[in-house]
């Protein structure tokens, strides 16, 4: 799987696309030119290892307003007037070198995506792998990003409502550090990230420059080596209070009518804003870098180019119109400069004190234009062999089923989280509505109207590891699932597709086979992919991460009222489980940390099944059928029924099934700790039992009366296994034990 690529082929191709660059520009680039093509043409702003097969997604119907890729961000309709705008992007390689500034700096990136489009944001989310937590270093980095996650959200005042985070080998000193944001605009209030209009000045708004974050897209365009630390530079610092400022004024700017088009200065800085903006419009710019506000004094063509510092915009403004854009900056005592102009040529131009630097044409630059577009090779990894391997049979099931439950919910994988979103400020802006009503997936008020939206981000990397395609299916029909489940209609995907090195056939049929699973499902479920980001080059030492494709879901509740919450509700209340109870021990934290097994198929799993089960759920809680609904994921029924239990301390009395639904006698462990897939637990008040079962007689969905809620104690088979309370007390505290300090 490993799959060294040598470095006399790295060469080949950076010398060829050193010759193609000279074929553009026909002539030999200067130095300037050249920093410019390598920050655009690299695989972070190029996607030219992967446009070809995400161009195979869907990217157009449901409730779209935009194409995918047109903007910085998704944007669906949501009613009444109103828009969702929605990304999820990655900081992986910062955040592996500096954990609080880089997964920072990733907090504020994403949300200036939502707000440069006109939208508020309202919400954000995150994504998090790390190493075995065991590690001091998992720890260190742990520790400092969750810090640097809380501490830029809570400044900057947006909740964060949601989110996960895995523990595995793979990620031990390359963690995964995705975030997502969500936010609200008006119809016709949004703005383009498109330049237009000839003579239109060229504006510099928010933070004056510096050399923090310098090279920092061709930073994430490399593998994580010994040597990477070297690259702190590379690494962006962030201020949160700043970025609320720019908040703020880019909105009210928006609302002058003065502005033709806005793009965060994100990956590539200056260069790309400008090359993006412009090759969008047809349009070229002329732009005075020496007109540029920095904060170090003699920033030379290529730094001002390539600087990543943080909160910052380019703005194309109507002729004439200016002094209103510098009115508002000025209000909010942020720097704001006419740094050129939109040209008719196409070229962008930089000067520096009246001297022309780079001459290059914007079209040339830019992912869809003439940046490079590779198809890698690739091959099944070997290590498909020893999935195959497997045999269940050699499992030998637990002596003591309790004693298995209590060290599966104290694995960090599965155990509470308390001690990270407690660090967290989710309920600033009081629209968040699960904090004291959880749901599968996170609902937030949209203030003014009836309306929620639900959010989520899913996947799990070791189903993904087994099986690319079937696992990227999970990914997208876990969220699909999560939404469903807390009342809502999945609306559209934005994904953060995390992959090692993509000049590893391995690797790449990873990438491949996943694209086309997440294609898969997104057409089953409707829900068009709107954009996203590819982070490859994932790698440590002993080999790539885990294939992770996170899917971030938006779903809409048109009512609050219809939404549904995961805990148990009332003693009497019969505990049912909705869809198919296997055998299956595939790729489960029970197999994997408990019995040792590094290599199994991915979990039963069959997309039709999925989506029965979804159209049963949301049809119940249409019917309002069912009190509580919480999906079966990591940990399997057990972990799904403690925690149902967890959110209100109500206990619970059930049976084991005696047989599978293909008729065979039911493992204990494959009933209470297997992770087959497209499975919902209900609880249904006496009162609704005959309606209910009336209802879930008319589809195809298998439904398994567990039992019945019941006092404070958790009773299984008969055998009292203790109380809520202290199986609670595991679970939440594990973590904070094994972090104390850390804070």
């Amino acid at each position: 799987m490993n799959v060294t690529v040598s470095t006399a082929e790295q060469l080949r191709l950076t010398a060829a696309e050193f010759d193609l660059i000279c074929q553009k520009l026909g002539r030999t680039p200067n130095f300037n030119e050249l920093c410019a093509f390598s920050g655009m043409w690299s695989e972070h702003c190029s996607y030219k290892n992967s446009i070809k097969w995400l161009k195979t997604l869907p990217r157009e119907g449901g409730r779209m307003l935009v194409k995918a890729g047109e903007e910085n961000a998704g944007l669906m309709d949501i009613g009444d007037g109103l828009g969702v705008v929605f990304k999820i992007e990655s900081h992986n390689h910062p955040s592996a070198i500096e954990p609080f500034q880089g997964a920072a700096t990733g907090v504020g990136g994403i949300h200036r995506d939502i707000f440069t489009m006109g939208a508020r944001p309202i919400a954000a989310l995150n994504s998090l792998r790390f190493g075995q937590l065991e590690d001091e270093k998992t720890k260190h980095l742990l520790a400092g990003v969750v810090h640097g996650i809380g501490h830029y959200g809570n400044c900057f005042g947006v909740p964060t409502v949601g989110g996960e985070i895995y523990f595995d080998a793979s990620y031990q000193t390359n963690p995964l550090v995705n975030a997502m944001s969500v936010g609200i605009v008006k119809a016709g209030q949004t703005v383009s990230a498109t330049a237009e209009g000839v003579g239109n000045p060229v504006m510099f708004v928010g933070s004056a420059t510096g050399k923090d974050g310098i090279g920092g897209a061709s930073f994430a365009s490399a593998d994580i080596t010994a040597e990477s630390a070297q690259e702190l530079p590379a690494v962006q610092v962030g201020d949160p209070f700043q970025e609320k400022k720019l908040l703020e004024a880019c909105l009210e700017v928006i609302a002058t009518g003065a502005v033709v088009g806005m793009q965060d200065m994100g990956a590539a800085g200056i260069i790309c804003s400008t090359a993006e903006m412009s090759a969008k419009g047809g349009v070229g710019m002329k732009i005075d870098l020496d007109k540029v506000p920095t904060r170090q004094p003699n920033m030379k063509t290529w730094e001002l180019l390539l600087s990543e510092s943080q909160e910052r915009m380019l703005l194309v403004a109507k002729k004439g119109e200016e002094d209103k854009v510098q009115k508002v900056f000025e209000k909010w005592d942020l720097p704001c400069s006419v740094i050129g102009e939109v040209t008719t040529d196409g070229i962008l131009n930089f000067y520096m004190h009246g001297q022309l630097e780079a001459s290059i044409p914007a079209h040339e630059l830019v992912l869809g234009g003439g940046a490079p577009q590779y198809e890698r090779s690739y091959s099944r990894p070997a290590y498909f062999d020893e999935i195959e391997k497997f045999d269940p049979s050699t499992i030998a099931l637990p002596t003591d089923i309790r004693k298995t439950a209590e060290a599966l919910i104290a694995l960090p994988t599965i155990a509470s989280k308390r001690w990270i979103y407690r660090q967290y400020d989710s309920m600033v802006g009081t629209a968040n509505t699960n904090t004291n009503a959880p749901s599968d997936a996170a609902v937030v008020a949209v203030k003014g109207t009836t309306k929620g939206l639900a959010v989520t981000t899913d996947c799990n990397s070791r189903y993904v590891y087994a099986d690319p395609r079937k696992g990227a299916m999970i990914a997208v029909s876990e969220a699909a699932r999560n939404i469903v489940c807390s009342g809502g209609q999945p609306l559209g995907v934005t994904n953060c597709l995390n992959f090692g090195n993509p000049y590893d056939a391995g690797v790449y049929y990873q990438f491949t086979e996943a694209i086309q699973g997440m294609g898969a499902a997104c057409r089953k479920f409707d829900t068009p992919v709107t954009g996203g980001n590819v982070s490859f080059y994932n790698q440590n030492p002993d080999g790539p991460v885990f294939p992770t494709p996170t899917i971030g879901m938006v779903g809409l509740l048109e009512h609050l009222d219809n939404k549904m919450t995961l805990g148990f509700k009332s003693d009497e209340d019969e505990i049912y489980v909705l869809g198919a109870i296997t055998n299956d021990l595939g790729c489960s934290e029970y197999l994997h940390r408990l019995c040792g097994v590094t290599h199994s198929p991915a979990p039963y799993f069959v997309l039709d099944e999925e989506y029965a089960l979804q159209q049963l759920v949301a049809s119940l809680v249409e019917a309002k059928l069912i009190a509580s609904a919480h999906d079966v994921s990591e940990g399997g029924l057990m972990t799904t029924l403690l925690e149902k239990s967890f959110s209100g301390g109500r206990g619970f009395n059930v049976k084991s099934p005696e047989r599978a639904h293909d008729g065979k006698p039911l493992r204990a462990d494959a009933c209470w700790f297997g992770e087959g897939q497209s499975r919902v637990v209900v609880t249904v008040p006496a009162e609704l039992r005959t309606a209910f079962l009336q209802h879930v007689a008319k589809g195809p969905v298998p439904v398994t009366l567990l039992g019945r809620v019941e006092g404070q104690s958790v009773l299984v088979d008969g055998n009292n296994w203790g109380a809520v309370v202290d199986w609670q007390r595991r679970y939440d505290t594990t973590i904070e034990n094994q972090l104390a300090g850390c804070a």
